[in-house]
């Protein structure tokens, strides 16, 4: 069967196994690339995945689309299962609070596992949040530039690290590293105005993927990982 594959270790199961739910979840509100097969097969587990063809598109649609995405609300904030922000595993306890969901399934686990691999680094003041209270949005979850794109049918995104969260975490990510044009800020703000106060929570919510980069590949993010918590300590 054509397709686009993805394999790894039998361990893997389960990561291929949680982008599946979350391409399930995403599928009724966004384009997502349809799981064809997944399972385990030759010692390896595997996806295989729909295959895209990508070209150049409109952001502006690809803005007013995650904008229907996060119209979806939640119950509370989490998932039904846990999965992973790339390699590494990521919690989804159900929580009533925003501020508790945020520190203990995203700050603590990353600020923990920096820790046991020797960084020094701490946790931020998080009066940002204390009262910001937010809807639980279905969010994508990992959304850079390289999770989205355009098919002849229009936007798709893809490889979800889907929960019920601040639907400002999704937008803060795509600024984190680059790639998307202001078209997409514009058609977005304009099918679902941003909060007051977002370009200061921004740094907050991108200090956690971050942190993963530093735990997955080393100390060459340590210097942006200082840099944002000592703009957190000036924004307060």
């Amino acid at each position: 069967m054509q397709g686009f594959l993805k394999e790894g270790a039998p361990a893997r199961a389960d990561a291929f196994a949680a982008e599946a739910d979350g391409l399930d979840a995403l599928r009724p509100h966004i384009r997502v690339p349809r799981v064809l097969e997944r399972g385990l097969r030759n010692g390896k587990a595997f996806i295989l995945l729909e295959p895209l063809d990508l070209r150049p598109g409109d952001y502006a649609a690809l803005g007013r689309a995650l904008a229907t995405l996060h119209h979806q609300s939640g119950p509370r904030f989490g998932w039904a299962r846990d999965n992973y922000i790339g390699l590494s595993p990521q919690q989804n306890g159900w929580c009533d609070d925003w501020l508790e969901f945020w520190v203990t399934r995203r700050m603590e686990p990353q600020i923990s596992w920096a820790r046991e691999k020797g960084f020094d680094v701490s946790m931020p003041p998080m009066r940002l949040l204390e009262k910001h209270k937010p809807q639980p949005a279905l969010l994508h979850g990992d959304l850079w530039s390289g999770n989205a794109g355009f098919t002849a049918a229009g936007p798709v995104i893809f490889d979800p690290a889907v929960y019920y969260g601040d639907r400002e975490t999704d937008l803060a990510m795509t600024e984190l590293f680059g790639g998307f044009p202001r078209a997409f800020y514009r058609a977005y703000d304009e099918a679902f105005p941003l909060e007051p106060g977002y370009e200061k929570r921004k740094h907050l919510y991108n200090l956690y993927h971050l942190l993963n980069h530093l735990n997955i590949f080393g100390g060459g993010y340590l210097g942006q990982v200082k840099q944002t918590l000592r703009l957190l300590a000036g924004l307060l």
